[in-house]
């Protein structure tokens, strides 16, 4: 695969940018991919681990998601301001500092003693890391040369895909073997691994001077944190029975629309170019892939809780139950890769959202007795879909940009990501809740005397006390409860994926998505860095 070749130092050490040889482009390349993929990573390393972090934090099931939300707002509001800081003290200098700060909020989230101490601590996390992931895409796009730089960016784009992938099952196996706070201690090894590559091996920039939009990052701080603080909390405060909640929503809605009359309006360049939604393809490449984020974060929330709280299997089986989810996408993105041009973008995201979507409504078919394959099958179908979307849609987003447009389009689709995972994953908790709560007031209708099926399930108790009767009935009825809650939001999730199949209609065809010149002649304009990852 081309992907290995580049890795191994395969290829020329010419070209334009930083002239470079094969053997030190090898370091800076493995520099930077330690230090993305550690934070890539942690946006979903202690998901098999929630269940074990409500008893130790004495947490609810939808409080603890805030320990995922809370990285995932404080990362996307504070990526734009990759840029500035890049240039104000150069690209090294910062990659070093966001390395270092991150390890350090790590070793504080392991060390907290109370969920606010980790909600904080992990917001903290996610700032300091926001950074990371530009970066390391930054400085491989400086290290190789233009006939490198699309392979290089291979490398990223399968990091950034099957990343969030396999971090379940390395924080299950961490969990299973310490505890779930060396979900976070891993990082310091990793860190002072990434921190020496970084400092040694990664080239500098000149500093100078930069103009930052402060006003369009308050805005975005606004409408992201007061969103996300909505989504959090609702379901604890009663929704808009709640002041509080009404507040949050006002102050979300008013940073949206005074960020969309700033980027609208604003002369010079802004921490956001709306504008760009304005290329058809952009702006329907981007509403596919937040409904794709929106499913993959959102099920992968609720897949661990399901197999810990309901199922009783070990974390580290979850973890590994998890594991065919990347094998698959892997795979897929491979195949998509290479089918690109020949089946178009089209055909090849309709397969993989009848993939996911497939493999989500299968879920819909869980009970409490489900068999070890039923877990497994669904989960290598979301993974096959989620390769088949991940590629085309990352090359249609840029197809039709012109190329000193693209940088801005980068940062705009990883926060649609950032935006539409964490909503994802705070809906899933909540819905569950919300569901869950309505399935035990219909189920405890039928909690009576006079229910025959109570009666035989009752007998082999018959001699025990009423109160051991009762709480035999209370948790039976919780776990059904809770499971057709969570029967209801993998049907809601899997109908949500097939709502956007319309929306591939409106691709505008006839474009050579690799830039080859393979599709009917033309040639779709490439910016510096080869293909955007996702």
């Amino acid at each position: 695969m081309e992907w290995l070749k580049l890795a191994f130092g395969a290829g020329p050490a010419g070209g334009a940018g930083v002239q470079t040889t094969v053997s030190k482009r090898l370091l800076i390349t493995w520099s930077v991919m330690i230090a993305a993929v550690m934070q890539i990573v942690d946006t979903t390393i202690v998901v098999v681990a929630l269940p074990h972090m409500e008893g130790s934090l004495s947490a609810t099931p939808d409080q603890i998601t805030w320990v995922l939300t809370s990285y995932l707002v404080a990362s996307g509001v504070f990526m734009p301001l990759t840029g500035y800081f890049s240039d104000r003290i150069g690209q090294r200098r910062y990659l070093a500092v966001s390395i270092a700060s991150f390890m350090v909020t790590s070793a504080l989230t392991g060390l907290s003693q109370s969920l606010d101490q980790v909600v904080l601590f992990r917001l903290l996390q996610g700032v300091a890391g926001a950074a990371l992931m530009p970066l390391a895409q930054s400085v491989l796009v400086r290290a190789y040369p233009p006939e490198e730089r699309g392979r290089a960016m291979a490398i990223f784009g399968l990091a950034a895909i099957v990343g969030p992938i396999i971090g379940p099952t390395l924080g299950g196996y961490l969990t299973q073997v310490a505890s779930w706070r060396w979900a976070f201690f891993i990082n310091i090894p990793i860190g002072l691994l990434a921190l020496a590559g970084a400092w040694f091996y990664v080239p500098d920039t000149p500093r100078r001077p930069r103009r930052m939009d402060w006003s369009g990052f308050l805005y975005l701080f606004f409408a992201l944190g007061a969103m996300q603080f909505v989504l959090d909390r609702g379901t604890e405060y009663g929704w808009y029975s709640s002041p509080a909640i009404v507040v949050a929503t006002v102050l979300s809605a008013l940073g949206y629309g005074l960020l969309m009359i700033h980027a609208g309006t604003a002369t010079g360049p802004g921490i956001l170019d709306l504008k760009l939604f304005k290329d058809r393809n952009f702006a329907i490449s981007n509403l596919v892939f937040a409904s794709v984020m929106f499913n993959l974060f959102g099920v992968l929330t609720l897949q661990p809780m399901f197999a810990e709280s309901l199922l009783g299997i070990p974390v580290l089986t979850t973890g590994l139950l998890l594991a065919p989810r990347g094998v698959a996408a892997a795979a897929s993105m491979q195949f998509a890769g290479r089918m690109l041009n020949r089946f178009g973008p089209r055909l090849l995201v309709l397969a993989g959202i009848l993939f996911a979507a497939v493999g989500t409504l299968a879920m819909t078919d869980y009970d409490l007795n489900v068999g070890l394959w039923w877990l497994i099958w669904p989960i290598i179908l979301q993974g096959l879909g989620m390769g088949l979307v991940f590629v085309p849609l990352t090359a249609l987003a840029f197809a039709t940009l012109p190329p000193e447009r693209t940088t801005e389009a980068a940062g705009l689709r990883q926060l649609v990501r950032t935006i539409a995972a964490s909503v994802g994953t705070a809906a899933s908790t909540d819905l569950t809740t919300h569901y869950a709560q309505q399935d035990w007031n219909r189920l405890g209708g039928f909690i009576t005397p006079f229910n025959p099926a109570l009666q035989r399930y009752l007998a082999p108790f018959s001699s025990s006390p009423d109160r051991l009767q009762a709480a035999l009935v209370g948790r039976m009825l919780g776990q059904q409860a809770q499971m057709a809650g969570l029967v209801h939001v993998f049907e809601l999730f899997g109908f949500a994926l097939l709502a956007t199949m319309p929306l591939l209609l409106l691709i505008r065809p006839g474009q050579d998505y690799l830039g080859t010149g393979g599709k009917a002649g033309s040639k779709a304009p490439q910016h510096e860095g080869g293909h955007e990852p996702v």
